[in-house]
């Protein structure tokens, strides 16, 4: 599958969850920045993978971002951090997003499973309610030790002022 096309709309993504249902396939959602892509995502995507048959991505826009982590991120802007995401094995859709969360993705989507980081309360992970009352799982993936984003932005920052 060339990379680009695993970057969709909603709606697309939508006429594409009929015929996962038909032929029997497990969808699987995340979402996240996934601002400078590290080991921390790609174990955690990797993880989310093995839930089911399909990983489908929701990708905070800029402005979302912006509006999570302020004015200063994203670092890299949304096209190039989809087309990265998309590259990877283990994700098939990408799908940008510009709201702060992805609730109403995943009342559009109604995914068999909804992966977030165990550093997520399971009261705290949006729409969470929704796939359990669609029949649905929630899964919390571990998380790799000091391996964020926030992290290596901070280290950069420290040794470039020790230059």
């Amino acid at each position: 599958m060339n990379v680009l096309t695993k970057i969709v709309t909603l709606q697309e993504l939508e006429s594409q969850m009929v015929h996962f249902r038909k032929t029997g396939k497990k969808v699987v959602f995340t979402n996240g920045c996934f601002d400078l892509l590290h080991l921390g995502h790609v174990r955690y995507l990797a993880a989310a993978k093995s839930e089911g048959h399909i990983l489908v991505v929701g990708l905070n826009s800029d402005e979302s971002v912006k509006k999570i982590k302020g004015d200063k991120r994203p670092i890299v802007e949304q096209t190039q951090r989809a087309e990265v995401l998309a590259s990877l094995w283990c994700v098939d859709y990408v799908t940008i997003f510009d709201e702060e969360d992805p609730l109403s993705l995943i009342k559009t989507l109604k995914p068999d499973v909804l992966v977030k980081g165990e550093d997520w309360g399971e009261k705290e992970i949006v729409g969470a309610d929704v796939v359990k009352r669609n029949g649905g799982k929630v899964i919390r993936a571990r998380m790799i030790p000091d391996a964020s984003t926030s992290k290596i932005i901070q280290g950069i920052i420290e040794r470039y002022q020790k230059i």
